[in-house]
């Protein structure tokens, strides 16, 4: 098949080339200028696999200004807050005839997804697969190849032929692919996930085990998801495991699968990038509002994170302050 990747980040880069890997052709498409500089400086990306086995894989990289190609299927890895102005700046070279894929973090992608394809091109999915971007152009595929879980589905939950060939093609790729007929329950069951180990790991800054190790690991997970399931009862949405599968999938990824990881929303906050945490905590209970639950404990730790934001970019700019004002003295002290 014929892809195009739209964002080149740590997701975007380990999907793609495991792709382009199992015989596809594979086009990234990025806006991050230091990232598309140095993958052109260097003739692809760097790619390590547990910080071992650092080699050079060669890619196709553009810009959604220089591309003109006519994929056919269009992945998205993106961050929430950067789809609208990706699908906006890549739109010339969309077609009635692509489909779309993406197992972005978070819910809100799906409507501005529909705001350029239709229903039955849209297929969307879920992934525990732990990647870190080490900077621009150098990649680090965390577990043994094979490794992680993913799910996937078609909006109309009527899987057609160009969804078993995505299927297929994953296979092929040992992302080890479900295929659902439950879009929206597996998406939540997804977000619900995160919306432990990502809020709880970014805001105190430890990995996975760390949390998973903590004697109240149980009690913290258990009062975020029964709130979750609860709101999600009421909207009438079937997640795919019940709050006890969900809690000993939570118990394996944290002790036994990642122990060492830092989810993604730590790995933007230590880079002072915003955080998802709006798209998920924030979306819990945004849905929770409409059926009139009131998620106490998610809107409680969606102000938590925004507030280790506040902080962090406060001390960042009195390090500025300092910076800025020590080269003053000493230009001043030279003059």
């Amino acid at each position: 098949m014929k892809f195009a990747m739209i964002g080149a980040g740590a997701m975007g880069l380990r999907y793609g080339i495991l792709l382009q890997e199992a015989g596809n052709d594979v086009t990234f498409i990025d806006t991050w200028q230091p990232n598309i500089d140095k993958i052109h400086a260097q003739g692809g990306a760097y790619v390590s696999r547990d910080h071992q086995d650092r080699h050079l894989v060669p890619i196709k990289l553009e810009t959604p200004e220089t591309y003109h190609g006519d994929p056919d299927m269009l992945i998205f890895f993106t961050k929430q807050m950067q789809l609208a102005g990706f699908l906006k700046r890549c739109e010339h070279f969309f077609n009635d005839k692509q489909y779309v894929f993406t197992c972005m973090n978070g819910m809100g992608h799906i409507e501005k997804l529909q705001q350029y394809f239709a229903n039955d091109k849209i297929i969307a999915g879920t992934a525990l697969i732990a990647t870190v971007l080490n900077g621009p152009g150098d990649v680090d595929f965390m577990g043994k190849r094979g490794a992680g879980k993913m799910n996937m589905a078609n909006l109309t939950e009527k899987p057609d032929e160009m969804t078993h060939r995505l299927f297929d093609e994953l296979e092929k790729a040992q992302m080890h692919p479900t295929l659902t007929t439950n879009f929206k329950g597996t998406l939540m069951t997804k977000v619900i996930f995160n919306s432990v180990i990502n809020t709880l790991c970014t805001m105190f800054e430890i990995p996975m085990g760390e949390l998973g190790n903590f004697d109240k690991a149980y009690d913290l997970g258990r009062q975020l998801i029964d709130e979750a399931y609860d709101i999600c009862e009421r909207a009438g949405i079937t997640l795919v495991s019940s709050r006890d599968e969900e809690m000993h999938a939570l118990d394996i990824n944290t002790r036994i699968d990642m122990p060492l990881h830092y989810p993604s929303m730590y790995q933007d906050m230590i880079h002072d990038r915003p955080t998802e945490v709006d798209y998920i905590n924030g979306y819990i209970a945004k849905l929770g509002r409409e059926h009139n639950y009131e998620a106490k404990t998610h809107i409680f730790l969606t102000n938590l994170v925004h507030l280790a934001e506040y902080h962090r970019a406060n001390e960042r700019k009195a390090r500025d302050a300092a910076k800025a004002e020590k080269a003053t003295a000493k230009t001043a002290q030279s003059a």
